[in-house]
């Protein structure tokens, strides 16, 4: 059974910054494609950054392209994404999620396969 665990959701000032990690036992993130998601309250899951096992090329929805960054510990089997200058609208649950069916990662969350509990991200003064 894949299992997805993140962390490092919070409540941070506008304008703040956030880490938020996904890691995994049992099995390499490394051979996985990896997304991160969003889903805010009465909206649709949003695919915000994914990034691929082959060659790790990333992926960046326009709403966070140039705050966010994705990246990978392959020591630590853990995938990230950093958070820079969050804004209100960033308030969100976040997901990571896993799938290896594809040569690159997608932000569409119907292809992916395993995902994470969710944590809670919140901006607000």
């Amino acid at each position: 059974q894949v299992q997805l665990v993140e962390s490092g959701g919070g409540l941070v000032q506008p304008g703040g910054s956030l880490r938020l990690s996904c890691a995994a036992s049992e099995f390499v993130l490394d051979y996985y494609n990896i997304g991160w998601f969003r889903q805010a309250p009465g909206k649709e899951r949003e695919g915000i950054s994914c990034i691929s096992s082959n060659d790790g090329r990333t992926y960046y929805a326009d709403s966070v392209k140039g705050r966010f960054t994705i990246s990978r510990d392959h020591a630590k089997n853990t995938v990230y994404l950093q958070m820079n200058s969050l804004k209100p609208e960033d308030t969100a649950v976040y997901y990571c999620a896993a799938e290896n069916k594809n040569l690159y990662c997608s932000g569409l969350p119907n292809e992916y396969d395993y995902w994470g509990q969710g944590t809670q991200v919140s901006v607000s003064s």
